[in-house]
């Protein structure tokens, strides 16, 4: 047991430095983008803020908000929830809509979701320390609703960037399987998993797999 708490404090220091480094560099990417894009947020349904947040929960169910570029239309929850046929169809699909029929998502939205860039911002929340670069997705009140019985065991996870289930499909593996997939990190916790994920991940960017 005590080998065990020693095995795991070691991994904690050592994600979280690996955190530390890793959202550094991620904030130097993030701040070259910032200004490469920030002019299409000027014009046509793109314009408004660059940056979007939304309120998720993160580890012991301490509620934070995720930043992100934003893909949507400004107000686009309410603009979902206008139509109530579609956005039963996006509870029921595990929240989410094909971007041809999701009114919410504008044309440079769409891109920078397709290549991923839009996740850049979550290095704020990495460096912050609400976030971790692996981990369970963090999840909205609703969502955490799927994990049932297991709700308790799903929030010991710090939340990350990226995890098991981007590194198995993303958007493409729906609810229940997800919660599986998601709650299978923590019993396999450990530096040589996270790295693993890290890079299957990249390749599922590059080959634009489950990037809704």
């Amino acid at each position: 047991m005590a080998s065990f708490l020693y095995e795991n404090k070691r991994y904690q220091r050592l994600k979280r430095g690996m955190d530390f480094i890793c959202s550094l560099i991620g904030l130097l990417i993030f701040s070259i983008v910032f200004i490469i894009v920030s002019p299409f947020y000027l014009f046509g349904s793109n314009r408004g803020p660059v940056l979007y947040k939304q309120l998720r929960i993160g580890q012991y169910g301490n509620e934070f908000y995720i930043y992100k570029f934003r893909s949507m239309v400004v107000n686009a929850e309410q603009k979902l929830k206008e139509n109530e046929q579609l956005y039963q169809k996006y509870i029921q699909n595990s929240y989410k809509l094909e971007p041809d029929e999701d009114p919410r998502i504008t044309k440079f939205g769409a891109f920078i979701r397709k290549t991923s860039i839009d996740e850049l911002p979550q290095f704020i929340n990495v460096f912050i320390g609400n976030m971790s670069l692996v981990g369970p997705r963090p999840v909205i009140k609703k969502e955490l609703e799927e994990y049932g019985m297991r709700q308790a065991e799903f929030l010991l996870m710090k939340p990350g960037i990226t995890g098991v289930w981007q590194a198995n499909g993303r958007s493409n593996v729906p609810y229940p399987e997800r919660c599986d997939l998601e709650l299978s990190y923590l019993q396999n916790q450990s530096i040589r998993q996270d790295c693993s994920i890290i890079l299957r991940t990249i390749a599922q960017v590059f080959k634009h797999e489950g990037a809704y």
